[in-house]
C-alpha cells in the first residue's frame, strides 16, 4: 500500500503531501486541484515506465506544463512512502525536465539506503557504477529485471500498479480499438479490445455484476472485425425478445462502470478515477462505492457529490476523505476533513454527506488556516 506522497513544484502542488487510507475520495472546491493530484500520481507511476516524451504526448502537454508558475524552481521533488510486506520503503528523487530523467534517486528500506543516484552514477547498496546509458523517468525504468533484487522489483510494481482513469470519456470509451496491450487507457479508450483480450471468465464477471443494476441484461459480448478492429456488444431481453446493442449505443453509466469494474477485477492495483459520479445514475452510486470500498485494491476518487460522502461508514470518512483547498500563495493543501473540529462535531451527528452539504467550503479555509501548524 502506498501510505503517503509528497510532491514539490508539480503544477499547483508545491510542498505537498497526502496522507493515504486503503479509499480515498477527495472533495473540494473547483480550481483546487483535484485532478492535478490524480496527474501527479500518474506521472509518478509513469516515472517507472519511462517514456516521459510519450506520456506527455498522450496528454497534450508540454514539458513546460509540468512545473509549477508559482516558484522559480525547475525540478520536480518526490517522496513516496509505501508498505510491502510489513517493510517500510521509501522512493524520492528529483525530476530534471530538461533531461526528463531523475537526476537524483532513492529508495530505502526501514531507513536503510539500499539504491541511490546522483552525478551520473548509481550505487546499488555499497556497489558504484557510472551511468553509462541514457534514461527517462527513474532508472529502474532501464535496470535490466536480473540486476533488480526483490525489494527493488517490489518498489517499482507498487508504483506501476498505480492505475489512472482521469479523463474516463464515454466518446472514449465506445471506440473501438484493434488491441489494448493490457491496459484501457486513460480515457478509457481501449475498452472494447481489453475485454475482447481479457476472454470469456471477463466477460461472464462483467454479465455477473451488471445484471444486479441492468436486470434485462443477457449477456456482454465482443467480436472481432475485418482489419482487426474489437467490437462490444450487450445482449438485453425484453418479453423474451433479444436485442443487441453495440458499444456506439450504449448509456455512459453502464460504459463506466464496465471500465471500473474491469480495473477492480484485475487486482493488486492503486486505481484512480476522477469524478467518480459522472455518468452514473443516483440510484447506482451506492452499489459502486460498496464494490470500492470492498475491493482489495487502494482506491483514489474525486468527486464534487456529497451522495458519494452518504454511502460511507463514518470510519471510512474519517479515514479517507481528503479535502482540498489552495493556500494564500495559490498551493494546493491537504487535509482529512474529518480532522477539522467543526466538520469531526457535525459528524458525531449526521452523516458523512450531510455534514458536507452543511459547511459553506468557501469560508472552511479560514477555519484551516487557524489550526496550529503540524511539525
Amino acid at each position: 500500500m502506498i501510505k503517503s506522497i509528497w510532491v514539490d513544484n508539480f503544477k499547483s502542488l508545491v510542498d505537498f503531501k497526502l496522507e493515504l487510507a486503503k479509499f480515498n475520495c477527495i472533495v473540494g472546491l473547483n480550481g483546487s486541484g483535484k485532478s492535478t493530484v490524480l496527474q501527479a500520481l500518474d506521472f509518478v507511476s509513469q516515472l517507472m515506465v519511462g517514456d516521459i516524451d510519450a506520456w506527455l504526448k498522450m496528454r497534450s502537454w508540454e514539458k513546460s506544463d509540468l512545473n509549477s508558475k508559482l516558484t522559480k524552481k525547475s525540478n520536480i521533488d518526490f517522496r513516496i512512502v509505501l508498505e510491502i510486506e510489513g517493510q517500510e520503503l521509501v522512493w524520492a528523487g528529483s525530476f530534471n525536465r530538461s533531461s526528463l530523467s531523475c537526476t537524483k534517486e532513492t529508495i530505502t528500506q526501514n531507513g536503510e539506503k539500499i539504491l541511490s543516484v546522483e552525478d551520473s552514477v548509481y550505487t546499488y547498496h555499497s556497489s558504484r557504477q557510472d551511468i553509462v546509458f541514457e534514461y527517462q523517468g527513474s532508472i529502474l525504468s532501464r535496470l535490466k529485471e536480473n540486476l533488480q533484487e526483490q525489494t527493488l522489483k517490489a518498489v517499482k510494481d507498487k508504483i506501476l500498479n498505480i492505475r489512472s482513469l482521469d479523463l474516463l470519456s464515454p466518446e472514449l470509451l465506445r471506440s473501438r480499438n484493434r488491441s489494448a496491450e493490457g491496459k484501457l487507457g486513460l480515457g478509457g479508450e481501449k475498452l472494447s479490445a481489453f475485454i475482447h483480450e481479457s476472454g470469456m471468465e471477463t466477460k461472464e464477471m462483467l454479465g455477473k455484476e451488471l445484471v444486479k443494476v441492468y436486470p434485462q441484461l443477457d449477456e456482454v459480448k465482443t467480436k472481432s472485425l475485418k482489419s482487426g478492429w474489437k467490437q462490444l456488444e450487450i445482449v438485453e431481453s425484453f418479453r423474451n425478445k433479444k436485442l443487441i446493442t453495440t458499444a456506439r449505443h450504449l448509456n455512459d453509466g453502464m460504459l463506466r462502470l464496465m471500465a471500473i469494474l474491469l480495473q477492480l477485477d484485475i487486482g493488486k492495483a492503486f486505481l484512480l478515477f476522477d469524478e467518480i459520479e459522472n455518468g452514473i445514475n443516483p440510484e447506482l452510486i451506492e452499489y459502486l462505492i460498496d464494490h470500492l470500498i470492498n475491493s482489495d485494491d487502494q482506491i483514489l476518487v474525486t468527486t464534487h457529490s456529497p451522495m458519494i460522502l452518504n454511502f460511507m461508514d463514518d470510519d471510512v470518512a474519517r479515514a479517507g476523505v481528503i479535502y482540498l483547498y489552495k493556500s494564500t500563495e495559490g498551493y494546493t493543501k491537504a487535509i482529512k476533513l474529518f480532522d477539522i473540529p467543526s466538520m469531526a462535531k457535525k459528524l458525531k451527528f449526521m452523516g458523512p454527506g450531510e455534514a458536507f452539504i452543511d459547511t459553506d467550503l468557501t469560508r472552511l479555509y479560514l477555519e484551516i488556516e487557524s489550526l496550529p501548524a503540524e511539525d
